[in-house]
């Protein structure tokens, strides 16, 4: 099997979306739409899943988000969970223009906080048929006032100074970054995952979206066929039985042995059941 990368662009709120199209050698069984986690760009988890993909026959795109990466949009850095299930539904829409996808079916697979958004996206969105969520993270609307108020802080200096304050996204004696992991710096922090596209910074005004965004009340709304892929050492394993547990729509889960959530990026020995799993629900969707 053979993998064609193609640009694949996305016009969406003003914005210009750059994406890469993963095309099998034959034609396309499905067409998936890979997010990723957060602050993150389309060569890491969200593109290695689309490849994974392609690999087993269906046409793939992993794309930057608004404000990261190759793709346009201000404050950059800004991780915004429903803006990012918008854009789903933009790059959905433009890959039912595409010509060489005709007819195919669309589905999701979102990875770590890529999981959530994609359950709001789909909820939200009919023409996602099926959903796949790897190592995902679900939270529930519980919001800190004290972090909320630090992301409308720094929104309202941004607007009437110009100023967008930023934070790491990680860093190697953890601190006041996004991600206060150490596995999330030993991938994002150094070679392994830190690709030319990726910027180390996350907005501090994202708290206002990312502090209340609620991905577990998307559950009860699914309409299609789910698989849950997890772990009880990837994040919040609590919360993906949570959000499995209320989901009636046909379901499926898939539960590996992981050294944490990292892995789930790039290690093949997880990366290969994950990708058969959802391959398999997508071919089932599909029919």
């Amino acid at each position: 099997m053979t993998i064609s990368t193609v640009p694949f662009i996305i016009a969406h709120a003003g914005d210009r979306l750059e994406g890469t199209l993963y095309l099998p050698a034959g034609a396309p069984t499905a067409v998936v739409v890979t997010t990723g986690p957060l602050t993150s760009v389309k060569e890491q988890a969200a593109g290695v899943y689309a490849a994974a993909m392609a690999r087993r026959g269906f046409a793939a795109l992993a794309f930057d988000h608004r404000t990261f990466g190759a793709s346009g949009g201000t404050p950059r850095q800004l991780e915004d969970p429903l803006g990012k299930a918008s854009d789903i539904a933009a790059a959905v829409s433009a890959l039912r223009l595409d010509e060489r996808l005709a007819g195919k079916l669309v589905v999701g697979l979102g990875v770590c906080a890529g999981g959530g958004y994609m359950a709001r996206a789909v909820a939200d969105d009919p023409r996602l048929r099926a959903f796949a969520g790897i190592a995902g993270v679900y939270p529930a609307a519980a919001p800190d006032p004290a972090v909320i108020e630090r992301g409308r802080r720094a929104r309202e200096r941004r607007l009437a100074t110009g100023f967008v304050e930023t934070i790491p996204a990680v860093a190697v004696d953890n601190g006041d970054v996004a991600m206060p992991l150490r596995e999330a710096f030993e991938y994002y922090g150094t070679p392994r995952g830190a690709v030319p596209n990726y910027s180390n910074a996350f907005a501090v005004e994202s708290y206002e979206h990312t502090a209340g965004f609620d991905a577990q009340e998307a559950a009860a709304r699914l309409a299609v066929p789910f698989l849950l892929v997890h772990s009880d050492r990837a994040l919040a394993p609590a919360l993906a039985r949570k959000f499995y547990a209320t989901v009636a729509a046909p379901k499926s889960e898939l539960w590996l042995d992981s050294a944490g959530q990292i892995d789930f990026y790039d290690e093949a020995g997880l990366i290969d059941p994950a990708a058969d799993a959802a391959a398999a629900l997508f071919q089932d969707a599909v029919g």
